[in-house]
């Protein structure tokens, strides 16, 4: 009994680990190109925020796509001095250590900052996940994460719901279900984190190929990963009636609009230094003077 419950709660995950590993091993392995805009969008945003910290930082874990990790220190330069690349994948290239984000195997208080980019969608623990990256901050050490949030492909789940159920008679889960904005600031807050931010950055991309999309999607180890995904093949006439619904849904000028959502996680490890928050009632200026206008009685 005890192993059939253990074999039903490792099913109910969200996620197939192992398949996150041969995907993103496979992307790795796949050529990206110089025209990936939305890995330079990414990147360059990162290394924004990177730069609007007044300090350099000594001792870096860049968790996650390797090709975006890359791009976003080469931008940064200076600023950061040993870096070590980790992500859990198939392919060694690039990385100097292959490991999973939900099991990091580093010693508590080995960085003064962890970039997270593009990964953190894939993982089952969240929660867990950022309480051990708190862990392995020092104090006053910085945690940035990109990843997709939930209206990502949102577009491209619709029209293979519709396609699915219109030629099988049945729908399956093929995009995933992602973080949510207003739930950003509360897993960062329940793993420790001080001064937590979330902010987000949606792009419309218009397609003139689904199997562009398709393809870049490969490259970016970014298709179906759900444990609960449909195991039977599909046809070719799946993709063709899913060209279709997408044509008469979400195209526009004979192009296919995709929406990709950039949720920003930003917070601190507890340093005592570190500014607090006013208690209730110790305020010293209203805000009516702030607004320059007199305070009235209700």
């Amino acid at each position: 009994m005890k192993q059939a419950k253990a074999h039903s709660q490792k099913m109910a995950l969200p996620f197939d680990r192992n398949l996150v590993r041969q995907r993103r091993g496979r992307g790795m392995s796949l050529t990206m190109g110089d025209d990936n805009f939305l890995y330079t969008r990414i990147a360059d945003d990162m290394a924004a925020r990177v730069f609007d910290v007044s300090r350099n930082f000594q001792h870096v874990l860049m968790l996650g796509n390797t090709d975006l990790c890359q791009l976003v220190s080469s931008k940064l330069g200076a600023k950061l001095d040993h870096i070590t690349y980790a992500d859990h994948t198939s392919m060694l290239d690039n990385l100097d250590i292959i490991c999973d984000e939900e099991a990091l195997p580093f010693k508590p208080g080995s960085f003064d900052l962890i970039l997270n980019l593009l990964s953190m969608h894939g993982v089952n623990k969240v929660p867990q996940m950022l309480a051990t990256v708190r862990k392995l901050l020092k104090p006053d050490g910085l945690f940035i994460a990109s990843l997709f949030g939930g209206s990502t492909l949102h577009e491209l789940r619709q029209v293979f719901y519709a396609a699915e159920d219109e030629i099988y008679g049945r729908v399956s889960p093929r995009v995933s279900s992602m973080i949510r904005l207003d739930q950003a600031v509360s897993l960062l807050s329940a793993g420790g984190f001080t001064l937590p931010v979330a902010d987000r950055d949606v792009v419309l991309v218009k397609y003139t190929k689904l199997e562009t999309l398709y393809a870049d999607l490969r490259r970016m180890g970014e298709t179906n990963i759900l444990t609960a995904r449909s195991r039977v093949s599909v046809s070719r006439r799946f993709f063709a009636k899913a060209e279709q619904i997408y044509q008469r849904d979400y195209a526009e000028l004979g192009k296919y609009k995709v929406s990709f959502e950039t949720l920003w996680l930003t917070g601190w490890a507890p340093h005592p230094g570190q500014p607090k928050p006013l208690k209730p009632g110790t305020a010293t200026n209203s805000l009516a003077n702030a607004l320059g206008v007199e305070e009235g009685k209700l």
